[in-house]
């Protein structure tokens, strides 16, 4: 369910499986459409979803919008959904996430359900300024959150309180070094599969640079990253690619603290499908069909992924030549959107194969997706400088995709 990139590059993968993969796409002209068999209609339809799923064996999603009701009315009517709606809800609705966080003993930052100014206020006054307010659902990208540095701030957020939802989620601000990723895959039979703990750089609230695994991570944080993404899996009974956004918090409690989850491959994912044994997108169609997960070994010392938006260049396939020629090394990925200036159009992969060789790696990758968003004809040392976020923190930092 879903046309989107994900849906796109889930179709190889289950290609080289022998497994048909059929779509519902959002418009005839949605990136998956060009490379599985798919259906126009409405994922907000029950009637549509139920005409899609009829004669298929397994349902797995694209993103997390599927309103949760038309989930378990399918599921009641015997679908095979993975991940089921119980699962799911955790990934759709921020409040359960954080709730799920607490229960399980994982390292939530402060917050709390908030439904009036007032109660905004309240926190803001108990746990210091600034604090972030969120939409439990639906953002995405740095959309649906803001960050309120002051009291004044707060009461200007009214309108906010006429979303239509019932609460909302404000959180502490948090003192973090920088962003983590950590992945891990879980069958239906429960076994579990994880993916190095990765470093996330945000760019105006859209992932932009991933490093994995992530330079410098302390050994210990790494190992109770993995096991709070493997505690989540098991404890919410997701079937899937899991991934859970991080920040890295030196020196208080495990190293880190959770941010989000989704319960399908990630931006985040995307290194490992040049940079792993077995890519998340191969790995999610395993997971879901129950069948063996797959080795999550990197292939070198680090890979770095870059994604590429669109820019000055709306002809990104002439640029193509010019890319591959200034770095034969860099893998591009291009997901068959129109060119929009701030969209995510496509991803470069380069796997550098000793730690020595990881300024390179990231150059390249820059470089190449440099060339293609910009048009730029430039050789191996146009790419623009990306240097590891530190603690700078606002709305799109706070909130990723």
């Amino acid at each position: 369910m879903g046309g989107g990139q994900l849906a796109r590059m889930m179709a190889p993968a289950a290609t080289a499986l022998g497994v048909r993969l059929r779509v519902l796409a959002e418009g005839p002209d949605v990136s998956a459409t060009t490379a599985a068999p798919s259906t126009v209609g409405d994922y907000r339809d029950l009637e549509a979803l139920k005409a899609f799923v009829a004669g298929v064996d397994v349902v797995t999603f694209d993103h997390e919008h599927v309103p949760p009701e038309h989930l378990r009315a399918l599921k009641e009517a015997g679908v095979n959904l993975q991940p089921g709606p119980d699962a799911l809800q955790y990934a759709q609705d921020k409040l359960l996430m954080r709730q799920a966080c607490d229960r399980l003993g994982l390292p939530n930052p402060a917050w709390a359900a908030v439904t009036s100014v007032a109660d905004l206020l309240d926190f803001g006054d108990r746990t210091g300024w600034p604090v972030v307010l969120k939409t439990p659902r639906g953002g995405y990208d740095g959309k649906g959150v803001r960050v309120l540095r002051s009291p004044e701030a707060a009461e200007s957020c009214g309108d906010w309180f006429e979303l239509g939802f019932e609460a909302l989620l404000v959180e502490e601000m948090v003192d973090f070094s920088r962003e983590l990723s950590s992945q891990v895959a879980r069958n239906p039979s429960g076994a579990t599969a994880s993916y190095p703990v990765a470093e996330s750089v945000q760019t105006d609230g859209v992932c932009d640079v991933v490093t994995a695994p992530a330079p410098g991570l302390d050994p210990g944080t790494a190992r109770a990253a993995e096991e709070a993404a493997v505690a989540l899996a098991e404890g919410l009974g997701v079937t899937g690619m899991l991934a859970v956004e991080l920040f890295e918090t030196p020196g208080v409690g495990p190293g880190f603290m959770v941010n989000e989850l989704a319960m399908r491959p990630h931006n985040s994912g995307h290194w490992s499908m040049d940079g792993a044994v077995t890519g998340q997108f191969e790995q999610h169609v395993r997971a879901v069909l129950d069948l063996p997960l797959g080795s999550t070994a990197p292939l070198g010392a680090y890979t770095v992924m870059k994604n590429y938006l669109g820019g000055a260049n709306e002809d990104l396939y002439a640029a193509f030549p010019t890319a591959m020629t200034a770095f034969p090394e860099a893998k591009i990925h291009a997901y068959g959107k129109s060119v929009r200036p701030g969209r995510k159009i496509g991803h470069v992969n380069v796997t550098a194969a000793t730690p020595e060789d990881l300024a390179s790696a990231r150059a390249a990758a820059e470089g190449a997706a440099a060339i293609i968003s910009e048009g730029l004809h430039a050789g191996p040392d146009s790419g623009p400088g990306t240097d590891t976020q530190t603690g700078s923190q606002d709305a799109d930092q706070q909130e990723q995709s």
